[in-house]
């Protein structure tokens, strides 16, 4: 077992010591603050007092957060059994709280509690606050949690550990690189990249191989992240044998390392390798700006080889998925319509435009894509429940799939049969559930969770690594209406599994969600205007 070694190895390098250097700094309370300590002592007394009285979520969450201020280990004694609470946004209020603390003796206690609790979502909760509070000098509770028999408990102990910034973490979680668990691995190489360590390169030159694609695009991205001369001739090599979306990752790690403007052309990063590979050094960060100038010129001459296309967004993936929003504004006029003036499409609706430019992608893909589409308004729609090739069979039916569209519960609707969903001719079927969509998009299935994780059973590793999400307004309905919320969850989801995510607006509510949800996920905002 690794045990010993681990405890060890944290007490040499001092994670185990009871001193805080966190990157903020945490007060010692003094004699000056009794005062305060009492009415912390008594916000937390009246709170195990009338929280079980609670039964509506949003009183319960309130309350919860009435303890948000408090510096007293006895926070984390009331909020322990919160943690596991049967809505998953009462556990995740809690999680926030304990992510809140400002001294040292409630972090202690924090840590203490881990070193008790067996039950697998409690110690998510308390990882999870670590984890976002960046506490440091987590100690024995916490390195001992990397051997945890949950892997989602090992995954979250890394990325507390790595959180606060302190380089002397990297020798512990190191050795987790080789832990059986894709997630895992993938927190391993995304920590260590993190903080710069020289083994973010050495750990992803050992797994660029990765049976698990999620665990090659950690690996990659480290690479280019940690700007070693040694990772090019290694993810040139990569380029080659991959396929799609990994192959636009290895470029994007070859020019953070180099600075050079070759794109997709594979040959000519052969060429610079073999020419200069014997005395190449990486380019210092001004040297890099001076490059970043020069690369913005040869975008387009160097583009995307073999790429689909939908509303001039380019990808190389070939495991593809389209989130279409059908709800009933999408049965509005666009406003702008110069943009639009060249399409040849049958109306100025903006549902009219989406079908036309999606049924061309759809035309257009190779055979060797595979691809799926899902329409959503106030419930969603798959076409198909995996992806499948596109074949000349598939195509078709997606064809038809896509012409049968309409917006749900529009005003020039409301007394028609509706087809899109299949709902009935309401209002009520047209709202825009962007949670529900993104949530199936992905394969993030917490809408049954107790916990504020998913946990060991969720399963992450899906098919799909692209997907353009499109949509005309601001949530309505579903699990997460607010769009802090959604981005929030959705992105935390996304951390697993990697997925890139294009967003494209159509229409006159606020963008900014939309372009932070794809900015937070690796992906293009495309504005197509009101």
């Amino acid at each position: 077992m690794l045990r010993p070694a681990l405890l060890a190895l944290a007490a040499i390098l001092g994670l185990c010591q009871t001193a805080l250097a966190a990157p903020r700094t945490l007060a010692h309370p003094g004699p000056a603050s009794s005062g305060l300590a009492v009415q912390d002592d008594e916000i937390v007394k009246e709170f195990k007092k009338y929280f079980r009285k609670y039964k509506d979520p949003d009183a319960r969450i309130e309350a919860v957060l009435a303890l948000l201020g408090a510096e007293t280990a006895g926070v984390v004694d009331a909020l322990l059994p919160v943690l596991g609470d049967k809505d998953p946004e009462v556990g995740r209020a809690a999680a926030r709280v304990l992510a809140s603390f400002e001294t040292r003796p409630p972090v202690d206690a924090l840590i203490a509690s881990l070193e008790k609790e067996k039950k697998e979502p409690v110690r998510l909760g308390l990882l999870e606050a670590m984890r976002s509070g960046k506490y440091t000098a987590l100690g024995e509770p916490v390195v001992l949690a990397l051997e945890d028999k949950g892997w989602a408990v090992r995954r979250m102990a890394v990325l507390a550990l790595a959180a606060g910034g302190d380089p002397a973490v990297v020798p512990v979680i190191a050795p987790l690189g080789g832990d059986e668990e894709p997630a895992v691995r993938c927190a391993v190489l995304d920590s260590l990249a993190a903080l710069g360590a020289d083994g973010a390169a050495v750990l992803g030159a050992a797994l660029i191989a990765d049976e698990t694609w999620q665990v090659r695009a950690s690996a990659i991205a480290a690479l280019g992240k940690v700007r070693r001369t040694s990772s090019i001739p290694i993810l040139i090599e990569r380029y080659k044998v991959e396929e799609g979306r990994l192959q636009v990752d290895a470029v994007d790690s070859l020019t953070k390392l180099t600075g050079k403007a070759y794109g997709m052309r594979i040959e000519l990063w052969d060429r610079f390798w073999n020419s200069y590979g014997d005395r190449y050094e990486i380019p210092t960060d001004e040297e890099m700006k001076k490059l970043a100038e020069a690369r913005a010129k040869a975008n387009e001459k160097y583009s995307i080889k073999n790429a689909s296309n939908f509303v001039g967004v380019e990808t190389p993936s070939r495991s593809i998925l389209f989130v279409i929003d059908v709800s009933g504004s999408m049965e509005d006029l666009v406003v702008d319509r110069d943009q639009f003036q060249d399409g040849d499409y049958p109306s100025w609706a903006r549902m009219d435009i989406v079908k036309t430019e999606l049924a061309r992608t759809i035309e257009g893909l190779e055979s060797y894509v595979k691809f799926g589409i899902i329409s959503f308004a106030t419930d969603t729609k798959r076409w198909k429940k995996k992806l499948v090739p596109a074949n000349v069979v598939n195509k078709s039916s997606a064809l038809d799939f896509v012409k049968k569209l309409e917006p749900l519960g529009g005003n020039s609707k409301i007394d028609l049969p509706l087809i899109g969903l299949g709902a009935g001719p309401d209002l009520s079927a047209g709202k825009t559930n962007t949670y529900g969509a993104l949530a199936q998009a992905l394969g993030i299935e917490d809408e049954k969770s107790r916990a504020p994780k998913s946990g060991s059973k969720e399963k992450y590793t899906v098919e799909v690594d692209t997907v353009f999400f499109l949509s005309d307004g601001r949530p309505t309905y579903g699990k997460y209406i607010e769009t802090r919320e959604i981005l929030d969850r959705i992105t935390e989801g996304n951390l697993l599994r990697k997925v890139v995510l294009h967003t494209i607006a159509i229409g006159n509510f606020d963008k900014g969600f939309m372009r932070s949800l794809a900015v937070k996920n690796g992906g293009v905002f495309v504005d197509l205007g009101k």
